[in-house]
């Protein structure tokens, strides 16, 4: 397996000032796999936290790339009991705000909200946009149906906690009617199965608020799209960069492999993804601005059959 130099790097540090921050206490770690260890907020449980690097200036050298960090992920996740949390480079410089909240909340530092407490309704593109740029690595989606999920009231705890409102950090101030999450789903793609035409629908996308977590957020949304639209058969992917997918199977989805990785030019002064078509030409050819190659980790795909079909 390919080592990686001690990470006493501006990005590296970066992501330990964070932590520490937070008022929690990570340490690097070097050696064959260097990484980051913290202990959960919530536990004296360590979290490994692997830092992925920007290196490779060929689609050559991301390949290597990418196959070091997928080792080093299945040596961190044997030696720790736990997968460790992978911090793409590019993701964290583009994209900081959110980054840095989504890395928090892997070690249970969020504002805690409930689906039942809050309201799901449609919204239109331009809504669902600037949420999604804010909140989802990927951003807005070409699709039909866009739904955003808006809190009613908080209940318990966040509840008495807003009555001094004055003791409160800024992040936990939301207040009812603020839009703290967003799901997308493509429009129905048909095919007969025996007697039957199946109308199959792809989940594109679904993010929560950046520092929030919504328990039963993902059902809610789940539940209402069937109720409206009725389809026969829903699909969708969970990115390997950030989940295993667990998610998909609690809500009854079944496996059905995986998506292979996917080639992305970095421009090196926005840290910006752009996807490489293997048909392009730019990858053989220099080109004229500096840039970076990666190759993220695929996705696995997952699909919820509603209606019976072989």
């Amino acid at each position: 397996m390919p080592t990686f130099a001690i990470m006493q790097t501006p990005f590296t540090e970066d992501i330990v000032q964070t932590l520490a921050e937070a008022g929690l206490t990570p340490e690097v770690i070097p050696g064959p796999v260097p990484h980051i260890i913290c202990q959960n907020a919530c536990s004296s449980i360590p979290k490994p936290i692997l830092p992925m690097h920007l290196r490779a200036r060929s689609p050559e050298e991301a390949d290597i790339e990418a196959t070091a960090y997928r080792n080093s992920m299945e040596t961190l996740s044997q030696h720790y009991g736990t997968r460790p949390i992978a911090i793409p480079e590019d993701r964290w410089r583009s994209q900081n705000a959110m980054m840095k909240a989504r890395l928090l909340a892997h070690l249970e530092i969020f504002v805690p909200l409930y689906a039942r407490n809050c309201e799901i309704r449609r919204i239109g593109k331009q809504e669902a946009a600037a949420f999604l740029s804010d909140n989802h690595s990927y951003g807005d989606a070409s699709c039909r149906y866009r739904y955003g999920m808006f809190l009613k009231r908080h209940t318990g705890h966040l509840a008495a906690q807003m009555q001094k409102a004055e003791d409160l950090p800024s992040k936990l101030h939301i207040a009812p009617g603020t839009l703290v999450a967003a799901a997308e789903f493509s429009n129905a793609r048909k095919w007969t199965k025996g007697d039957k035409t199946i109308r199959s629908y792809e989940w594109v996308r679904y993010a929560s608020a950046a520092g929030t977590r919504i328990c039963g957020g993902m059902g809610k949304f789940l539940r209402t799209f069937i109720s409206e639209v009725s389809p026969d058969d829903i699909m969708s992917y969970a990115d390997i960069e950030w989940s295993e997918g667990s998610v998909y199977e609690k809500l009854g989805f079944s496996p059905e492999g995986e998506k292979a990785s996917v080639l992305f030019r970095v421009d090196c002064r926005t840290y910006i993804r752009t996807a490489i078509r293997q048909d392009m030409q730019e990858v053989n050819n220099e080109v004229s601005a500096p840039c970076y190659y990666l190759k993220n980790c695929g996705s696995r795909k997952y699909r919820l059959k509603i209606t019976d079909y072989q």
